[in-house]
């Protein structure tokens, strides 16, 4: 061993230390730099180092170069994306959806995110997103409002972390027309619904819409009134027909049958069959201006290009069409191979509970079937008989309360077979479905909890007072995704980038989101509720029975004053304070 002042013999050269990660064999190596008595400089392996102890002669340079595998390079992708309109979708490392965006060229867009300037002129949020990115997928599509219903949908169908619009609930504008109406009326609305009226659209150009509504009301004289049958006394406060906007079916200068068909000729006109009139609209324009009428030909300039954006054929992205990275088949095989399963979970359920504050406990059950969301499943609860914040009691309540549920229908459903009692309950419901499979509500292929040990152990003490501790269920703690299993000490770790580890995450994810929602809708409604604390001469009492009766403030604040004094306790002099108060 070398003396402390490092001398051995008489070499008292000095070293660096470099650490090098071999990106083929992943194996960290170690070299040394040393600099002899004649100035030459030799790299050698770490294990032919003359190790010098004097601490002003070693010098350690940790991680002079790191070459970083596995990413893969952009600008070799880069090169097969068109010079197209579309959209494109960044991911992580995870494989998860992070960023999603819309170019005119997809080329041109996506290679200014990846070029070396970029991220010293980039703010703190592009940043983080240019860490983030590992690969990226791009979807072509036929124009630019294409791209931008695409973007849309994509967003709200997976929620990137790095985008801000079109997170929340608004949705890109509709034309909706009653055809049974005695007098249909083309309007505005953002959410379509199965109520047999019909729908065009959606359309990425609000402004061009707008536009265009009003030039074919005034075109095809389509009234814009909202009373549902106008008669003479509407007419009579009406000024469209007198400046030739409506064609006056209310009064009946056109029969209802000539003001339906021109309702027709208007939904075809919204459907592109509109050549015609767009050649004429141009034909006038062109005359306006060889009369030197330049006002007039700009105003026609510019409704014919809102003409021709909402006329304009485009896709319609349903749920069904969109792009995906998610492959449900695969991750359900590798669930089942992970955990051990018998066979693949079709059908599996997962509780969360959400109670940020004593006010409102509530819990959540979503249900997946064949590795996508079965919504028509999912159920909220309102925890009951629990105090405080007590997680473990509130998820020993709501699982008590779904399987206790599930099983009454079940005997509900066969009661004449439910009376066996030799057999499991598994076994019984097996039996009930081969028999009665209309009325059966299928028991889950596996439960999952989020949470550690705590909320499993909970869960599967109910689930053992049930009949039901043969249905696998696991625990999902979220701060290092580990899986606890009934009976087993150790928690399994899968690998972030394990397909099961990600089917469980979505699903874990999508109970978080349904429990939040319905916590924030209970505030909300809370919130409303206070309103009325501050209403001269309404008392607790008073107000209970306000909200019993009407249900909510806005159904209150809809009723009219004699609706509100039939309420018991309430005067006129008090159900009139209350009307004003609400108006105010």
């Amino acid at each position: 061993m070398p003396e402390q002042g490092g001398q051995r013999g008489d070499q008292t050269n000095s070293f660096r230390l470099a650490f090098y990660l071999n990106a083929r064999s992943g194996e960290v190596q170690t070299w040394s730099r040393r600099t002899d008595s004649s100035g030459s400089i030799r790299k050698t392996p770490l294990p032919e180092i003359d190790w010098c102890f004097n601490p002003r002669v070693l010098i350690v340079v940790g991680m002079e170069e790191f070459v970083l595998a596995g990413k893969p390079d952009p600008n070799i992708k880069l090169r097969e994306v068109p010079h197209k309109p579309g959209v494109y979708l960044m991911k992580d490392r995870l494989k998860r959806v992070i960023y999603v965006g819309k170019a005119r060229d997809l080329r041109k867009r996506l290679g200014q995110y990846f070029m070396p300037s970029r991220r010293m002129t980039a703010d703190l949020k592009t940043r983080a997103l240019l860490d983030s990115v590992w690969n990226f997928e791009f979807h072509i599509v036929r124009s630019e409002p294409e791209a931008l219903l695409l973007e849309g949908k994509l967003i709200k169908e997976f929620r990137p972390k790095y985008n801000v619009s079109f997170r929340d609930d608004k949705r890109f504008l509709l034309v909706k027309v009653n055809l049974s109406d005695t007098i249909p009326r083309f309007q505005l609305t953002r959410l379509k619904k199965d109520d047999g009226c019909r729908y065009f659209g959606p359309f990425a150009h609000a402004g061009a819409l707008r536009a265009t509504l009003k030039w074919m009301r005034k075109r095809f004289g389509i009234r814009s009134c909202r009373v549902p049958e106008p008669g003479q006394s509407d007419y009579n406060r009406c000024m469209d027909h007198i400046i030739k906007n409506c064609s006056a079916p209310c009064i009946r200068r056109v029969t209802l049958d000539e003001y339906k068909a021109r309702v027709l000729e208007a939904c075809e006109f919204l459907e592109g069959q509109s050549q015609e009139m767009l050649k004429q609209i141009e034909s006038e324009m062109k005359r306006a201006a060889e009369n030197l009428d330049f006002e007039r030909a700009a105003e026609l300039r510019n409704m014919l290009d809102d003409l021709r954006r909402t006329t304009r054929p485009a896709r319609r992205f349903e749920r069904s069409s969109l792009p995906t990275s998610i492959d449900p088949k695969a991750d359900l095989q590798a669930l089942s191979e992970a955990l051990l399963l018998p066979g693949s979970p079709t059908v599996m359920e997962c509780f969360d509970i959400s109670n940020i504050s004593d006010a409102h406990i509530v819990a959540s059950m979503v249900s997946f079937r064949n590795g996508v969301p079965d919504k028509s499943n999912y159920r909220r609860y309102r925890i009951r008989t629990v105090k405080g914040q007590d997680d473990f009691a509130s998820m020993a309540e709501v699982v008590r309360r779904r399987y206790s549920r599930v099983l009454l229908a079940n005997r509900n459903a066969a009661p004449e077979l439910a009376e066996y009692s030799q057999e499991s309950v598994p076994e019984s419901a097996e039996r009930i479905q081969r028999t009665n499979p209309e009325h059966l509500v299928r028991l889950p292929d596996l439960i999952i909890v989020d949470g550690g040990r705590g909320q499993l152990s909970a869960a599967c003490k109910e689930l053992q007072r049930l009949g039901l501790e043969n249905v696998p269920i696991i625990g999902l703690a979220k701060e290092f995704e580990e899986i606890y299993r009934p009976g087993r000490p150790m928690p399994i770790k899968l690998p972030d980038d394990s397909g099961a580890l990600q089917l469980l995450q979505r699903i874990r994810d999508e109970a978080h989101r349904f429990a939040n929602g319905y916590h924030q809708l209970l505030m909300k409604k809370r919130i409303a509720e206070s309103i009325l604390d501050d209403c001269p001469g309404v008392s607790d009492n008073r107000k209970q029975a306000l909200l019993k009766e009407f249900g909510s403030v806005d159904r209150l604040r809809k009723a009219s004053v004699a609706e509100i004094e039939r309420v018991d306790g309430i005067s006129t002099k008090l159900a009139e304070g209350i009307y004003q108060f609400l108006h105010r």
